[in-house]
């Protein structure tokens, strides 16, 4: 999996004031409004990704690239409403951004028996673990997205460990999304790390 989020070496005061008034409404609203009903449609993808795995072991392709092209445009979106890059972030599954994107390979094969324990039994051995560590440090990244508000309002410029922090953390979330959405078989580790 690559994760990136670039670091910029200056950001703009205006568009953060501006994301911090008005971003609900120019970004958040229509692009989450949009992304609800396209993320419905891939729900039921993949509960249809979920019996093509059980019964030839192959994550349908065309499936992976719509949900791929869905984490980007989530991703994109996240990325500019936490103040880690500046910009508007490129409607639908087509968009694209140089500053913010997910790029993951389709697997040859998924387990059966790993699909199988995920769905049966996810919730316990993913998602409780890793929800407790993602909650704490959850809380942390907010509180570090706040005080980078005021580093990048008064130096117009997000100091570039807190990025790594709060970038960690997502693709930490990310992992356990991959995971739990049967792109990949490799357990999510708990780190920060790359």
């Amino acid at each position: 999996m690559e994760f990136v989020i670039n670091h910029q070496e200056r950001y703009s005061r205006g568009e953060l004031i501006l994301r911090t008034l008005f971003g609900g409404i120019y970004i958040s609203i229509p692009h989450y409004f949009l992304i609800f009903f396209v993320a419905v449609w891939g729900a039921v993808l993949e509960f249809i990704t979920f019996w093509a795995i059980l019964f030839t072991a192959r994550f349908p392709e065309n499936i992976f690239s719509f949900q791929v092209r869905l984490l980007n445009w989530n991703l994109r979106v996240q990325a500019v409403t936490n103040n880690l890059i500046d910009g508007y972030p490129a409607f639908g599954l087509k968009g694209t951004s140089e500053n913010a994107y997910l790029k993951i390979e389709r697997p040859e094969r998924v387990s059966r028996g790993l699909l199988l324990l995920r769905a049966l039994l996810g919730g316990f051995y993913v998602m409780i673990p890793h929800g407790i560590c993602l909650y704490g440090l959850g809380i942390a990244s907010k509180f570090l997205v706040f005080l980078a508000f005021w580093a990048v309002l008064f130096k117009a410029e997000y100091p570039e460990k807190w990025h790594e922090f709060n970038i960690a953390v997502m693709r930490w979330g990310m992992r356990v999304t991959l995971y739990m959405g049967y792109f990949t078989d490799e357990y999510p580790p708990f780190s920060l790390q790359p």
